[in-house]
């Protein structure tokens, strides 16, 4: 068993906090901006809870954080009541966020330099996958604190890789929000393809989702897609942020992302219809409407 802080109990913390404490066995001290959360998380799930991400993470052995953005990470790690003013010498920080790989190398520096490791460690499988402890996590750091971290991250995740130093972590995170934007996408213009030309979708995915053409998101969001309802899974101005973060990391490194800005500028379109919160196959709905 471990001591452990979890920092933020949005819909993917949440339930990601609670099997570090329950499939885990460890003892697990959260926070959230929200204090109301973290009271219901403690009244769920026992353990204490602390007003700010420092006093969450003094004495602790790992402390795993999963906010917004680049400037929530920053407030809860380096901010005047952050979690690296009072982390133990030999300690680990794990970040869940989905943020830019230049913080995280920005985090990885100051860590160092305390005395601690920092992993920089965003996840897939959206909140379902949260909820089932069923997450794949891409890492980025060094060895040594990946193979101390792992057995812990093992609690909320089905798949933990490490792909490299610093800032690989977010950079896989963006190449699967690359990859699957287009999925999406492609996938919403056969099944508006399909009813425009009149055919049975139900019985066209059946056949395709078994050939080349098949796909987790096919087999996981066509049913949903086809009925037009988009509440299951992560929402589109998440998805926004994430491929504004792969937009400026491919300016920076000079890769050509035609397509994913393109997907980009639909999903903008999907704001403008009210569908922020939708979740992204609602790619459709702007097909249709």
């Amino acid at each position: 068993m471990a001591s452990v802080a979890f920092l933020g109990l949005g819909v993917m913390g949440y339930p990601m906090a609670g099997h570090l404490k329950n499939k885990g066995g460890h003892d697990v001290t959260v926070y959230n901006r929200t204090k109301a959360k973290a009271e219901q998380w403690v009244g769920q799930h026992g353990d204490t809870f602390a007003v700010t991400p420092a006093e969450a993470a003094k004495g602790k052995d790992f402390v795993f954080s999963c906010v917004g953005n680049d400037d929530d990470l920053r407030a809860v790690t380096i901010g005047p009541d952050g979690a690296f003013q009072a982390m133990k010498k030999g300690s680990v920080f794990i970040d869940n966020t989905t943020a830019s790989a230049e913080v995280a190398r920005e985090l990885a520096a100051e860590a160092k330099a305390r005395g601690f490791s920092f992993l920089d460690a965003p996840v897939s499988g959206g909140q379902a996958g949260a909820e089932s402890g069923v997450l794949t996590v891409m890492v980025g750091g060094e060895q040594e604190a990946f193979d101390e971290a792992r057995p812990v991250i093992d609690a909320f995740a089905r798949m933990v890789g490490l792909m490299g130093s610093a800032g690989a972590g977010q950079l896989t995170k963006m190449i699967n929000q690359i990859c699957i934007a287009g999925l999406v996408q492609g996938l919403s213009e056969g099944i508006h393809f399909g009813k425009k030309a009149g055919l049975d979708i139900e019985k066209v995915i059946e056949v395709i989702s078994k050939g080349a053409a098949g796909s987790w998101q096919m087999e996981n969001r066509h049913k949903t897609m086809n009925a037009g309802k988009y509440d299951f899974g992560f929402a589109v101005d998440w998805m926004r942020k994430d491929l504004g973060i792969c937009l400026a990391e491919a300016d920076r490194n000079g890769a050509r992302l035609p397509v994913t800005a393109l997907v980009d500028q639909f999903y903008k379109d999907v704001q403008a219809m009210g569908g922020k919160r939708w979740d992204t196959s609602s790619l459709l709905a702007r097909l249709e409407k």
